[in-house]
């Protein structure tokens, strides 16, 4: 994103109306190899590019199953949840996000790249109960240590027994504190590592044991 103050930038893109004006801009993006073009706008989260840390999960994340439900947290305008439904196709996939206008453009992104199988939507919008097999996320690390735990103490439990979390944190932001956190607060049939470091990010992987 544009160099600005850290706190606007917050409140644009974690509040559920950005005040700045939606103003489109088209890209065009290669997210795993996967051709795709796409609209993004202000007030949501790196509104004009593939973020770094976006793209060293996609990078370094292994090949998602072919079936299944997946999990986006944070969707932004949808870069992650275009990826994971572009390799697998037959999987659904669920991206989440507290921002109106980032749940808009994902939404239309689907539609723009034939992605029939995006549900873009608010937590709630998660049918109650379900787990996933896999889960991938660039999670909102600037809303605050206990915000962000919450957030991820909400979503991972849900994982299916043999499922995968990758969430990809910058190093100087906490990511070895964030890991150990999670090898604690999680339940022993989880477990933490270290999946992947690249520039400046690690990926984290969680595991629920089958």
């Amino acid at each position: 994103m544009n160099a600005q103050d850290p706190h606007k930038q917050a409140e644009q893109y974690f509040t559920t109306s950005p005040s700045s004006a939606d103003v489109r801009h088209e890209m065009h993006v290669t997210l795993r190899g996967h051709e795709a073009d796409v609209e993004t706008s202000n007030g949501v989260f790196s509104g004009g590019r593939v973020d770094l840390g976006t793209s060293v999960l996609l990078r370094h994340a292994p090949m998602p199953p072919a079936h299944g439900d997946f999990l986006d947290i944070g969707c932004g305008w949808g870069a992650i949840s275009l990826a994971l439904a572009l390799e697998s196709p037959e999987a659904s996939v669920y991206a989440i996000d507290v921002n109106e206008r980032a749940i808009e453009l994902t939404e239309h992104n689907a539609e723009l790249n034939g992605c029939t199988n995006i549900h873009a939507g608010e937590a709630a919008d998660v049918p109650e109960g379900l787990e996933f097999e896999l889960i991938w996320s660039n999670p909102p690390i600037r809303i605050g240590k206990q915000e962000l735990h919450t957030l991820l103490m909400t979503w991972l439990p849900r994982l299916a027994p043999d499922g995968y979390a990758y969430l990809v944190v910058q190093k100087n932001l906490g990511s070895d504190s964030l890991m150990r956190w999670l090898a604690q607060a999680l339940p022993d049939t989880f477990t933490v590592a270290k999946y992947a470091s690249s520039k400046g990010y690690r990926v984290i992987e969680v595991h629920r044991l089958p």
